[in-house]
């Protein structure tokens, strides 16, 4: 196993295969190798990348999208990261990982940089460690960042509270434009795409367009958005049809929210909530240690048999981890 303090000066040189490797040690679940990475994430440098999350259903072109502007923006000479999240199978806990082919030509971008990982059945569209992840791509100097989430849905919002701004794509006429004003996802986009907007589409994805822009006007308004945010826009990832107008609208928000302190006290909330993760994650694995398994289990049968109340008995669980 390398030496964190020297894996550490290796990532921040910009040695792809250091990135891949670190990444690699925090996503494991050993304990030597938490302790290791650990060390690694604190021997970073500060440095701060764009960070995007966008999210999706299935079939709505997100990886296609993700490659067209991932190669504009190593056109115009940024270095771009993206992290593509995949389903895990609850069953067996394989992944297919499959990102890296289809963006075929942006992984063979020299400024670009994808890792796919996969889920492990963790909630929210997300891997486990990704902001740590997150943390490894800045300090190698990318600029941009991009998180793709698994898309299972309206309920896929943890990836906003790692990301500076939130991209939502969707497909046109996919019976989804009345449900606009929804809770969930749509109360959280900073910027809603409409893919396909090309051919036999066009037509449909500029209602769909119109059907947003008149749903996000009944969201409540959000301290940290210029006006007109958010907004709706089309899209065509095949043609590579007005992505560059979406671009020069996140660099916008991000402008905006950088300049009024917003992007600042959502770093640090962001920063806040992922101390806190961890904490509640650290406690979890303390019950599954011998002693704690163990004590569970008596007081489950306890509680199981009638002789103990369930909130008595978990009061005394929590007791016996102090």
């Amino acid at each position: 196993m390398d030496d964190p303090e020297n894996l550490a000066r290796a990532v921040a040189g910009g040695d792809r295969r250091s990135l891949a490797r670190a990444i690699t040690l925090v996503e494991s679940t050993r304990a030597d190798h938490r302790a290791a990475a650990i060390r690694l994430l604190d021997a970073l440098p500060r440095a701060e990348a764009l960070r995007i999350g966008l999210s999706g259903t299935p079939g709505v072109g997100k990886s296609t999208l993700i490659e067209g502007f991932g190669l504009m923006l190593t056109g115009q000479g940024l270095r771009v990261a993206v992290l593509a999240v995949d389903p895990s199978s609850a069953r067996t806990g394989g992944s297919i990982l499959g990102d890296k082919t289809r963006m075929e030509q942006l992984s063979r971008d020299p400024r670009a940089f994808i890792r796919p990982s996969a889920n492990r059945t963790e909630l929210g569209g997300v891997a486990r460690r990704t902001r740590e992840v997150v943390r490894l791509c800045e300090a190698a100097g990318f600029d941009v960042v991009l998180v793709e989430t698994v898309g299972v849905g309206q309920s896929e919002t943890l990836v906003a509270d790692m990301t500076d701004l939130f991209v939502l794509l969707l497909a046109p006429a996919g019976g989804d434009e009345l449900q606009g004003v929804k809770r969930g996802i749509m109360e959280i986009a900073d910027l809603i795409l409409v893919n396909k907007a090309d051919g036999d589409l066009r037509a449909a994805a500029m209602r769909t367009v119109a059907d947003y822009t008149g749903a996000l006007r009944l969201l409540r308004k959000r301290p940290q958005d210029p006006p007109g945010f958010p907004k709706a826009l089309p899209v065509s990832a095949l043609e590579g049809v007005g992505l560059a107008a979406a671009w020069a609208e996140m660099q916008a928000l991000a402008d905006w929210r950088r300049a009024h302190g917003h992007l600042a006290a959502r770093r640090a909330e962001q920063a806040r909530g992922w101390f806190q993760a961890e904490v509640r994650a650290g406690l979890l694995a303390r019950l599954g240690e011998a002693d704690a398994a163990r004590r569970m289990a008596e007081l489950g049968a306890e509680v199981a048999a009638g002789r103990a109340d369930p909130v008595a008995a978990a009061a005394a669980m929590l007791g016996s981890l102090r």
